[in-house]
């Protein structure tokens, strides 16, 4: 295995950046509050990202900061001020899709390496090339390739440069995520951070001379979604994604839960030990199974085999598990953990944890709460509950319930 591949993961603030860097990623990405394609993610403020840098680094992981937008000439005085900002906080890299955003930062924020966005839709060696000569450091591909079109990039390829692309989470029905959608129907343009993912609404269409008769277009017990796609999940091919020249492989999902950031990152970090240990890559199914256990539309290898498969449209998210608690302090026989879901006195709860103590349970027999008083039932979101075990977890394990 090339021991060059990364692992990258998402974080939409401190809480899900420290969940990522303790289940294994190498390096998170993330936004400020400005310039960012994901305005509606809680985001990190200026003295945020001084802290995740230095935490990041303080673990010898790298941060990288989204700054993709498609600017506006309006957009460049206050970029300037902002990216300067990010190269006093030795942020590692920036994502940037256009070219005037692009050109600011390789001559003005030399300390700044820039990658490519996945927005850019590159999807040709020679474009690669391009960027590399004006001083690109890495690409993220456009998600509409096949693994053949990434080999044939890769051997094409006449700079040294890296190449990134992403193997799970949501997907965009859009070309590389440009996308019209949210600006026609509510003014908030997808582009410059604001989607408000409208094709993930629910349409119907109508015969012109019937308008008060419309038609469902594809349905199932959830209601219509016919712009919804299919989650990505590559969990199983990753030997095939290192085949093809990738070095960095990217988890989806800025704006999804700190449960969700450290079950998928959990899960890929195993699946890249077995890779980087083993001849042959076979996965056990319990490290298969947890994609299952957190928030995910049915599942889909994307365009990686060639074109989708037909019934590439998914419908609303489901999960087996809810996340209960998380261990906030660890004493003799006993652990404190922060609750986020109901779970009471008799519920059997199972461990996620980069450690051994992975997929081990705990059935809950006594629990107290911050005050001492013995519970058997602990419903209050954020309160502190100790719990008896003889299990030897770590701050930051979770704690979770199946539901389904």
């Amino acid at each position: 295995m090339n021991n060059k591949i990364e692992l990258l993961a998402p974080a939409g603030n401190m809480e899900k950046l420290k969940t990522a860097i303790y289940f294994g990623a190498d390096a998170v990405y993330m936004g400020g509050q400005s310039f960012s394609l994901r305005s509606f993610s809680q985001n990190f403020s200026e003295d945020e990202i001084f802290e995740a840098a230095k935490y990041a680094h303080d673990f010898g992981k790298k941060l990288y900061v989204t700054v993709n937008i498609f600017a506006r000439d309006k957009d460049f005085g206050e970029m300037k001020e902002y990216l300067s900002r990010l190269e006093n906080a030795e942020v590692d890299a920036v994502i940037v899709s256009d070219l005037g955003v692009m050109d600011l930062v390789l001559n003005d924020f030399p300390k700044l390496d820039v990658h490519v966005s996945t927005q850019a839709n590159t999807t040709n060696a020679r474009t690669i090339d391009f960027y590399a000569r004006l001083g690109a450091k890495r690409v993220i591909l456009a998600r509409e390739l096949s693994l053949d079109e990434i080999k044939a990039i890769k051997n094409n390829l006449k700079t040294d440069i890296e190449l990134e692309a992403f193997v799970h989470g949501a997907m965009c029905i859009s070309y590389s995520g440009r996308c019209l959608l949210s600006n026609f129907f509510t003014g908030r343009d997808s582009n410059r951070g604001e989607c408000v993912q409208s094709c993930r609404w629910e349409y119907q269409i109508t015969e012109k001379s019937r308008p008060n008769r419309p038609l469902d277009a594809f349905e199932d017990k959830y209601g219509t979604y016919f712009l919804n796609s299919k989650d990505l999940n590559m969990l199983e091919h990753l030997d095939k994604l290192m085949q093809a020249g990738i070095s960095s492989f990217k988890i989806e999902g800025r704006m999804k839960t700190s449960y969700y950031v450290a079950i998928i990152t959990n899960a890929y970090k195993r699946a890249l030990n077995i890779l980087k240990a083993e001849k042959q890559f076979v996965l056990p199914d319990y490290i298969i199974d947890e994609p299952l256990k957190t928030s995910h539309r049915e599942f889909s290898t994307g365009f990686y085999f060639g074109q989708p498969e037909q019934s590439y449209i998914s419908s609303r998210t489901v999960q087996n598990y809810d996340f209960v608690a998380i261990v906030k302090e660890i004493a003799e026989k006993k652990i404190i953990v922060e609750q986020r879901n109901k779970f009471e006195v008799g519920d059997e709860l199972e461990i996620l944890s980069p450690s051994d103590m992975f997929l081990k349970k705990i059935k809950i027999e006594k629990m107290w709460d911050d005050r001492g008083k013995e519970i058997t039932v602990a419903d209050k979101v954020q309160k502190d509950v100790h719990i008896m075990t003889e299990l030897k977890l770590n701050k930051g394990d979770i704690l979770r319930k199946k539901s389904i």
